[in-house]
């Protein structure tokens, strides 16, 4: 091999390098600067109308990633509401992954859910509490759950489609036929699904978890929206949502509010992708859940605050033996579905 010969391959390989450098630096800068604009402040800030003592959210402890962490998701329904209302939280899940194990389990919220608001001195329906600002939601969450919750990410549907788009769509199962329509918001959101695999895009989606018009309403939606959220995460590993991971993270941002760091969202990015979710469950599960009766009207309560909250420790500690009830089953406090009305269709 001559010395040009030589030179050439070293300078191709130079050249090589320096594009791979430029490459991760350009993409690595354009993440930085989507997700540390995730947290919104001032005007932008969708709980800028609240006063100063209700928009503050204390500081979360710093995190070593090796800890449990705890993240509430709130997905809300801003429809028919004037700027700087804060609308009630459609959908309240929670994360709670575990970094040393390296697994993670979705809890999700029933919304009627009769609690006490925190820091309101009253009791009212758990969707609620975003209203109040977030850290009324994180601390009213945490005190049914018994587990700290470190952070909130906040969405509305416009965010969900946006997230659904950007990773291409979902693959998913449509377990049935899903018809319902509505005048209110001129028909821009009314529903129908197919039964079958289909390619679900983000309004498709959205009305696939939206839906609760049928027998078990909330109790069903609630099952759709964990699995739903499960594929959207396995999508979200593969090599081309991964390559596209800045441009995703530009279309979602102007439809997110969080009080995480960029150095906890790293932890959590690299975490994640590491971890296999090992189940999901409905909070209150089906033999702690009662139906009441109050000024607010029909909603859900808890017949014993300190089982649910054993009930949570089981579950994140892996020995919980029986979890929810069989799916597709309910209490018998629980008012007979054939009657076409169930508690959680009582609010919005």
């Amino acid at each position: 091999m001559t010395k040009r010969t030589k030179r050439t391959i070293l300078w191709s390989i130079a050249a090589v390098l320096i594009a791979v450098i430029a490459f991760a630096t350009y993409y690595f800068v354009a993440i930085y600067n989507q997700v540390n604009n995730f947290h919104k402040v001032g005007e932008n800030s969708p709980f800028s109308q609240l006063t100063p003592t209700d928009t503050k959210v204390t500081a979360p402890p710093k995190w070593e990633g090796s800890e449990r962490v705890n993240i509430l998701m709130m997905g809300v329904d801003a429809r028919g509401l004037k700027k700087g209302e804060i609308p009630r939280s459609d959908t309240m899940l929670v994360a709670s992954i575990d970094p040393v194990q390296k697994k993670g389990y979705l809890f999700s919220i029933m919304r009627d859910t009769y609690v006490d608001i925190a820091g309101q001195d009253k009791q009212d329906r758990i969707n609620t509490a975003i209203t109040h600002g977030p850290e009324s939601a994180m601390k009213t969450a945490s005190d049914l759950l018994g587990i700290p919750i470190q952070y909130y990410v906040y969405t509305d549907f416009q965010g969900f489609i946006a997230l659904v788009d950007a990773v291409g769509g979902v693959d998913f199962n449509v377990e049935k036929d899903m018809h319902y329509a509505s005048a209110a918001d001129k028909h821009e959101y009314d529903i129908d699904l197919k039964k079958g695999m289909q390619h679900l895009d983000g309004k498709t989606a959205l009305q696939y978890v939206r839906f609760r018009h049928d027998a078990l309403s909330d109790f069903n939606r609630t099952e759709r929206q964990r699995n739903f959220l499960k594929a959207v995460a396995d999508k979200m590993k593969s090599t081309t949502s991964i390559m596209n991971l800045p441009g995703i993270l530009e279309k979602i941002n102007p439809y997110i509010d969080t009080n995480m760091s960029v150095n906890d969202m790293w932890k959590l990015a690299s975490v994640g992708y590491d971890s296999q979710m090992s189940g999901s469950g409905q909070i209150p599960p089906m033999n702690l859940l009662v139906e009441k009766n109050t000024s607010a009207g029909s909603v859900l309560g808890v017949s014993s605050e300190r089982k649910l909250k054993e009930y949570v420790q089981d579950v994140l500690n892996g020995t919980s033996e029986n979890g929810t009830a069989k799916p597709g089953t309910v209490s018998s406090s629980i008012s007979d579905p054939s009657s076409g009305k169930t508690a959680s269709e009582d609010t919005k």
